[in-house]
């Protein structure tokens, strides 16, 4: 695996998180092989990890953008997206683009907030 980027994976701005997006690397830090579905699985279950160590779950998320390598790949991220948001989802903005990372379909990056009641 290459050297670790320059970012961060979280920040927050007051009670606003900002997630960097999250590609389907799996825990030995290599792309997770495997079709659309298994990617944009590992690539939530990377999301909902930050998430959850900052005391955050999907429902605080506002914003989700994600980038596929194909168009015909919208099926399968949204029957898995399904699996892990629920309504009211999240406004989405959803991106065809190369990705960075050879192997990688997809990546997910996320705004939520900390609700501090």
């Amino acid at each position: 695996m290459a050297s670790k980027p320059p970012l961060s994976s979280v920040r927050f701005a007051g009670s606003t998180a900002y997630i960097s997006g999250q590609l389907p690397r799996g825990a030995d830090g290599n792309i997770v092989l495997g079709d659309m579905r298994d990617q944009t699985r590992q690539a939530l279950a990377n999301l909902e990890a930050i998430l959850k160590s900052e005391g955050l779950k999907f429902s605080n998320v506002l914003k989700v953008t994600a980038w596929i390598t194909d168009a015909d790949f919208m099926a399968d991220f949204n029957s898995v997206y399904r699996e892990f948001f629920a309504e009211p989802y999240p406004t989405r903005s959803t991106i065809v683009s190369a990705l960075v990372v050879p192997d990688a379909m997809v990546e997910v990056e996320a705004v939520a907030y900390r609700d501090n009641n």
